[in-house]
């Protein structure tokens, strides 16, 4: 017969909201993927030495925060997170814009963090992190220009091989060569002008007006595991918000 899982509220902290705790630990540990279900609510229940309405609570607590989907008549997942979020939805460029956008690595090296980076990625000052250029085309012609920074050891796997393979989605590619699933993505918008190396890229004159989306991506644990910079033309920007 299994042991039970019991689980200790803190000070103030409801039974519900440490067995959530606790539940998110497991999956933060991998003992359920994205993508998979967990248990039954009765057999965590179970599990956990607790009532049926607790778990309950609990679970709608995980799906809340955005950890767990529910499913009616089929059982609660781990949130499978995000595919790609691309960037190029700020964007229109016409008729090459019905297109499916290509990606290309400009650079990669392995660098000792800067300290913007390492304060955003919560790494040490001096730390190494991993710093991709990439370039997004659409119809062939240059779209949008990246710099991407990655936490090491984190991303190791990613500093050998040919990066021409990797494809154009980054993050089924993270967790498939290094198994960090990015869950959410946090956007910044601003504007600003291009230099010169950056509107060569992109085909542009220097000092061209551009838009500046800045994304800070976080795994199942809340970490910060990428921090990139977009740029692309300003006149091409486009963004629309819903009101109700």
């Amino acid at each position: 017969m299994p042991s039970l899982r019991l689980v200790e509220s803190e000070p103030g902290q409801s039974r519900y909201g440490a067995l959530a705790a606790a539940m998110r630990s497991r999956i933060i540990a991998g003992e359920w993927p994205p993508g998979s279900a967990i248990p039954a609510e009765q057999a965590l229940a179970a599990e956990h030495g607790v009532a049926l309405g607790t778990m309950r609570r609990a679970l709608d607590l995980l799906a809340e925060q955005g950890l767990v989907e529910r499913s009616h008549g089929r059982g609660t997942f781990v949130r499978q997170g995000l595919s790609g979020a691309t960037m190029l939805r700020f964007f229109r460029f016409g008729a090459a814009g019905e297109q499916a956008p290509q990606s290309r690595i400009l650079a990669r090296e392995a660098l000792a963090a800067p300290a913007e980076v390492a304060r955003v990625l919560a790494i040490g000052p001096g730390e190494q992190a991993l710093r991709l250029k990439r370039l997004r085309t659409v119809g062939g012609q240059p779209a949008l220009l990246e710099e991407i920074w990655l936490p090491l050891p984190l991303f190791a796997p990613l500093t050998g091989g040919d990066p021409a393979g990797w494809g154009d989605l980054l993050y089924p590619f993270y967790a498939e060569r290094c198994g960090v699933h990015v869950q959410r993505a946090v956007d910044t918008i601003g504007f600003g002008r291009l230099g010169a190396v950056q509107a060569r890229a992109l085909r542009l004159a220097a000092g061209h007006p551009c838009a500046r989306v800045q994304r800070q991506a976080f795994d199942l644990a809340g970490r910060c595991v990428e921090w990139r910079t977009t740029l692309g033309d300003a006149n091409a920007f486009h963004y629309t918000v819903a009101i109700t």
